[in-house]
């Protein structure tokens, strides 16, 4: 088990930065950077960024200097790295593409909601998952496009986040309600979203509800992921509550977990269940174990 740390070469805020990785867990990683005194919001998924003025202190702490080169090789052994398409900050680009591509002519709205996914201090309830949800409604709907409303419920259902549960999903289908009226849409239309946002609190869409269940469907995606991309959107959704201790972080997941376990269908949609719902029940249940 070792800390890494490559040289002050990443220009930013008005100085260069360092990496600082793992080469085994991110237990070890975020157990050195409290010993030294980073702050949790210098972590970004898989290294923390330490300015230029703590790389010699930080040496002396122990971790060990390497060129940048040799702590990517390292990163990618320890099976920590995550790719640069799911990192939030690389995400702006291909995200306006596509709110363009669904919502066109509303450039400036997309980047608002842009600027909410991308707040500081978001993890899990980032612009990765936003693109996530996206893309598993385009898996979900081909060959063809998925519905308009599910497409704008799904930058909305986030929106607005403080980790308050029920409050966070009628805020955001608030915002939807008043951002989509602004724009001109049809009052139905607005209605629907907004709807659609709301389930994302209880992901139980009635039966013939076609679009509720496929927001859900999408939403929960994240579920029926591999070991590594579940352990690493556990860790994210723990530093969404980086404020809550440590024991009623896990009494509060548990009740969350044991709601999705209860989900009576968990997946609703052919295509959701053969993706994701048995990778799903075991990623749960280990993690309720």
């Amino acid at each position: 088990m070792a800390i890494y740390l490559d040289p002050p070469l990443w220009p930013a805020h008005g100085t260069v930065f360092s990496h600082l990785v793992s080469d085994t867990s991110l237990d070890e990683l975020h157990a050195f950077a409290a010993t030294a005194g980073i702050p949790e919001r210098a972590f970004d998924g898989d290294h923390y960024d330490v300015p230029e003025r703590r790389y010699d202190d930080l040496v002396s702490a122990g971790a060990i200097p390497v060129e940048a080169r040799i702590l990517v090789r390292k990163l990618i052994a320890s099976g920590l790295r995550i790719p640069a398409r799911e990192r939030s900050k690389a995400l702006t680009v291909p995200l306006m593409e596509r709110w363009n591509s669904s919502y066109p002519g509303h450039e400036e709205l997309g980047l608002e909601l842009l600027e909410r996914w991308g707040a500081d201090g978001r993890k899990y309830h980032s612009r990765t998952h936003l693109l996530a949800v996206l893309e598993a409604l385009d898996l979900l709907t081909e060959p063809e496009q998925p519905p308009r409303t599910a497409l704008l419920a799904a930058w909305f259902h986030d929106a607005v986040y403080e980790g308050v549960a029920g409050q966070d999903e009628e805020e955001s289908a608030r915002l939807a309600e008043d951002r989509l009226t602004s724009t001109g849409l049809a009052h139905a239309e607005v209605a629907e979203v907004a709807r659609l946002v709301r389930l994302t609190s209880s992901h139980s869409p009635s039966p013939g509800d076609h679009t509720g269940a496929l927001l859900c469907d999408a939403d929960l995606s994240v579920l029926g992921g591999d070991e590594q991309s579940y352990a690493r959107y556990l860790a994210a959704v723990r530093e969404d509550y980086a404020h809550v201790s440590d024991h009623d972080f896990a009494r509060g997941r548990a009740a969350v977990v044991r709601h999705l376990l209860g989900l009576d269908p968990l997946f609703h949609g052919e295509r959701a269940k053969a993706h994701w719902l048995e990778a799903a029940r075991r990623n749960l249940a280990g993690e309720l174990e």
